[in-house]
């Protein structure tokens, strides 16, 4: 008899992203609750903006929604007891760690870097968009950063990140966080739990 293919969610995320931050801290944990492997896939929101028109994130571009997204932030990183501080710059820049995630994906590192980064920005209120902070992170878990830096740099992983944003597009992706599960797509931290339970095969909580 042959072993059944493992049930897996795909998390898509851009480390600028607020909501992003939330579900990075988060899924791991759940997911290994529900039997469920992640593959952690970075992509960059701004060619998606600039698609629709806007030259930022809409959180900037509606006033109103800004400013209850920052309070809906507080609120949520107190219920799941996560750390918070508004970011004095938003969107910020990660296309740098977002590169070097692209070239971490497969290795025992790539979960931890990841959630690393999204708490420098929405935790410490830091750029991660520099060689200097990207150096600390890999440094801390004892990853050879100058090579790590020089590879994620390369023409192949520039290329690559491109193109990890248009099979975004391509695949109907419009916001961060999204999840594809069981050949569905779930869009937004409050549908990790649903993404899971359907990655998993079993009935999302609350269902009757």
């Amino acid at each position: 008899m042959q072993d059944s293919p493992p049930r897996r969610i795909e998390f898509w995320f851009d480390f600028g992203s607020n909501y992003s931050y939330i579900s990075a801290m988060r899924i791991a944990e759940l997911a290994a609750r529900n039997g469920v492997e992640v593959a952690w896939n970075p992509f960059l929101l701004g060619p998606i903006f600039k698609s629709f028109g806007w030259d930022t994130s809409p959180f900037v571009l509606q006033k109103e929604k800004g400013a209850y997204t920052w309070k809906d932030m507080a609120r949520q990183c107190k219920k799941y007891g996560l750390p918070w501080r508004q970011p004095s710059s938003f969107p910020r820049a990660a296309v740098l760690p977002s590169r070097v995630a692209l070239f971490a994906q497969g290795t025992p590192w790539h979960g931890e870097f990841c959630r690393r980064v999204f708490a420098l920005n929405f935790a410490e209120d830091r750029d991660v968009h520099t060689p200097e902070a990207v150096t600390g992170i890999l440094e801390q878990l004892g990853v050879p950063a100058a090579e790590v830096l020089q590879q994620a740099q390369s023409d192949a992983i520039k290329l690559r990140l491109r193109q990890q944003t248009e099979m975004a597009v391509a695949r109907g992706v419009f916001g961060a966080p999204t999840f594809f599960a069981a050949g569905e797509m779930f869009w937004g931290n409050d549908r990790l739990e649903d993404a899971l339970a359907h990655a998993a095969g079993t009935p999302p909580a609350g269902s009757v």
